[in-house]
């Protein structure tokens, strides 16, 4: 099986084999890391050209109060040749590079403004891909039919409307309607006052540096939230705690 590597150098000495593959996780997966501690350099080989992409981007990016020098000796092309196009749902790897930064922002990692703009540049060139749009598109379409009727969209109607629309869903079913896939940051974020604003920032181009950091705390605001209730939960003796697979970015040990 083909791996795809990246080269990464200016590792801290403290900086443990775990850090790393938490922090280059939110590129792709990971298939192995050979990391040598002494040297401060490791070698990530990822599943996907385009995860390893996405770690090239990262380059200066900060780890452990050290700033990271990321390269590779061939260049990584997005290519979607090498999704499944049989496989339901997306992987990290499919999502827009600008969001993939926010959610970087979001779990407290250090990424210059820089960084920030070469990854709406790469999507800008690159596009966004069509597995991400799909999924999207559909996720509209799925939370629209559940919470305003068939064949209805969250993007094509009123906030106003579709937030009591949400509202009741949640009243009348809480387990089996709109809550249940709203568990999805995605879902609960287009179902949100704020939900033109998200939806336009995952499925066009056209961004700003700031709009990173707007998503990013956006981000951080609903783990908060996520956090606080499963929290709550546990104190009350309940077993029902959020699915971590439906976080929007992978779960950081």
């Amino acid at each position: 099986m083909s791996t795809f590597p990246v080269t990464v150098s200016g590792i801290s000495p403290s900086t443990t084999q775990a850090q790393l593959h938490d922090f280059f996780t939110f590129c792709g997966k990971i298939t192995s890391i050979d990391h040598a501690p002494a040297e401060g350099h490791a070698t990530i080989n990822f599943e996907k050209p385009s995860a390893a992409k996405t770690a090239i981007m990262l380059n200066g990016g900060t780890l452990d109060g050290a700033t990271l020098n990321v390269a590779s000796d061939v260049a990584h092309p997005d290519d979607e040749a090498h999704h499944d196009a049989t496989r339901e749902g997306i992987d990290q790897s499919d999502k827009p590079r600008a969001g993939i930064a926010a959610e970087y922002l979001a779990k407290g990692y250090q990424l210059s403004d820089q960084i920030l703009q070469r990854a709406i540049e790469i999507d800008t060139k690159q596009g966004i891909s069509k597995r991400f749009i799909n999924y999207f598109h559909s996720l509209d379409k799925t939370v629209g039919e559940r919470a305003l009727g068939p064949d209805q969209t969250v993007s094509a109607k009123a906030q106003s409307t579709v937030d009591a629309a949400v509202q009741k869903a949640k009243e009348v079913d809480e387990q089996k309607g709109l809550s249940k896939i709203a568990n999805d940051y995605y879902a609960k974020a287009i179902t949100s006052p704020f939900g033109q604003k998200v939806r336009s920032f995952y499925t066009n181009t056209s961004k700003q540096v700031l709009d990173i950091h707007e998503e990013a705390r956006r981000i951080a605001g609903e783990e908060k939230a996520r956090s606080e209730v499963a929290v709550s939960q546990q104190a009350g003796g309940s077993e029902s705690v959020p699915d971590p697979k439906t976080q929007a970015a992978p779960t950081v040990v």
